[in-house]
């Protein structure tokens, strides 16, 4: 992983604690599935995970911290393209709009151009939608078909 690529989950993680996302990791050889509930940048880029599939002590201890890299932290998110109808326009309420006028095929059309806004995007977050193209690069699993959220 890279120093960006590092940075970029960070951000994202950081923008969706309040969300509950869901969480892969792998820990001891084996892979556990929890949900975000901290995150400490600072502190050698580490996540508190609650609420983990399987206890990782022998008092049936179901949360830890753990390393971003060491313990490969993938978020589960949806692709914007599985986003309904109902969806998108719940999400195109919440942007701000803007009309121009512009030429097509030598004739003035009028196009609507989204813009994000704060409200926009805590909606995505709450919604757990990759914006940041995170599954793409491989920092995030793709949710769609999953029922976890």
């Amino acid at each position: 992983m890279t120093q960006e690529d590092k940075e970029l989950l960070l951000k994202d993680l950081c923008a969706r604690l309040p969300y509950g996302v869901r969480i892969s990791l792998e820990y001891e050889n084996k892979h556990l599935e929890g949900t975000l509930d901290a995150v400490y940048p600072i502190e050698d880029d580490r996540v508190i995970i609650d609420n983990l599939s399987e206890a990782i002590a022998y008092c049936n201890v179901r949360c830890g911290g753990f390393h971003i890299e060491e313990n490969n932290i993938k978020p589960y998110l949806f692709p914007l393209s599985s986003m309904t109808e109902e969806q998108k326009k719940e999400y195109h309420n919440l942007c701000s709009e803007e009309e121009r006028e512009e030429i097509e095929f030598g004739e003035w059309v009028t196009r609507v151009y989204y813009h994000n806004t704060i409200e926009s995007i805590d909606w995505l977050n709450a919604h757990h939608f990759d914006y940041r193209g995170l599954i793409e690069r491989g920092l995030a699993l793709d949710a769609t078909g999953l029922n976890i959220y």
